[in-house]
C-alpha cells in the first residue's frame, strides 16, 4: 500500500480514526449501508458510480456481491493507485474502473449510471457544495436511476453550535442537516426521496464497533488509544462532542430516484 505521512494533530477526523484502526467511517455503520443497498435493489449488469472510492474496497464488494459494473471516482492519486492494485488483485479489472477525478466535476464522467453511491461525503460540504454535487449526481443518472446517500444528521434547535463543535473536533467544516433539510436538498436537485431512515450515531460506540467490525478491531483501537497520545486526544475530543450532542446527532440514509 502507498503510505502518506499525515500530521495527526491537524488531520481530518476520518484520517485519525483510520490511523487508529477504524475500518468503517460511516456514521450509521454497516447496518445502515445494508438498508440503503436493500432499497437500491441492484441487479446484475447494472452500472454504479461511487463517489470518493478511496482504496476501492466498496467498489470491489459491490461488483462481487451484485454482479454490477462499478466506476469509482477518487481525487487522491495515491488512493487511486492503491485502489487499482486492489481491483486487479481481486480479478475485477473488467468490472471495476477507478478514475482519478473530482466529485465537484462529475460532468467530466462521460457515461450515465443506474445508481450513484455517496457515503459520508455531502456532510463535509457547504450548502453550495452540496447543491453542486447533487446536480452532478442527477446529470450522471439515467432516467429512473437511484442515488444512495449515507450522511450525518443534525436535528435540534441549535445546528450552528453542532457545526462549530464538530468543526473544532474533526478539523473539517462539517455541516450536517436535519432530515427535512436533507430531503429538501435532494428535491431541489431534482432527486425526490423515495425512502429514508434515521438512527443514532454509532461511530465511536465500543459495543457497535465490536459487533460490526470485530473484537480485533476494537482491541487495535484500544491499543492505539493507550500508546499514541495524539490519537487518544483527538478521538476523545471527538467522542466528547458526539456525547454532548447525542440527542441531536445521528445518521440518515436516503434513496432517491431521478424522474
Amino acid at each position: 500500500m502507498v503510505q502518506t505521512s499525515i500530521n495527526l494533530k491537524t488531520a481530518p477526523g476520518h484520517q485519525v480514526l483510520a490511523a487508529a484502526g477504524k475500518q468503517t467511517l460511516r456514521p450509521g455503520g454497516y447496518g445502515a449501508t445494508e438498508q440503503l443497498l436493500s432499497w437500491a435493489n441492484l441487479q446484475p449488469g447494472e452500472t454504479v458510480l461511487e463517489l470518493a472510492a478511496s482504496f476501492g474496497y466498496s467498489a470491489i464488494a459491490l461488483a462481487q456481491r451484485y454482479g454490477v459494473r462499478v466506476v469509482g471516482i477518487e481525487k487522491n492519486p495515491d488512493s487511486v493507485a492503491q485502489a487499482r492494485a486492489n481491483v486487479a488483485k481481486a480479478g475485477l479489472s473488467d468490472q471495476v474502473t477507478i478514475r482519478e477525478g473530482d466529485i465537484f466535476h462529475l460532468d467530466q464522467v462521460p457515461e450515465t449510471f443506474d445508481c450513484v453511491l455517496a457515503e459520508a461525503i455531502l456532510t463535509m460540504q457547504s450548502a453550495s457544495g452540496k447543491a453542486k454535487i447533487l446536480a452532478g449526481v442527477r446529470d450522471r443518472l439515467k432516467p429512473g436511476g437511484r442515488f444512495l446517500s449515507h450522511e450525518l444528521l443534525a436535528n435540534g434547535p441549535n445546528p450552528e453550535v453542532i457545526h462549530s463543535d464538530l468543526a473544532a473536533a474533526i478539523r473539517v467544516n462539517a455541516q450536517p442537516l436535519s432530515s427535512d433539510n436533507w430531503i429538501d436538498a435532494c428535491r431541489q436537485a431534482g432527486l425526490p426521496v423515495q425512502h429514508y431512515a434515521t438512527g443514532p450515531m454509532t461511530l465511536l460506540n465500543p459495543q457497535h464497533i465490536a459487533q460490526e467490525e470485530g473484537l480485533p478491531t476494537l482491541l487495535t483501537i484500544g491499543w492505539n488509544l493507550l500508546t499514541r497520545p495524539v490519537i487518544r486526544d483527538r478521538i476523545l475530543t471527538m467522542q466528547q462532542v458526539f456525547l454532548r450532542h447525542a440527542n441531536h446527532l445521528g445518521y440518515i440514509i436516503l434513496c432517491t430516484q431521478k424522474p
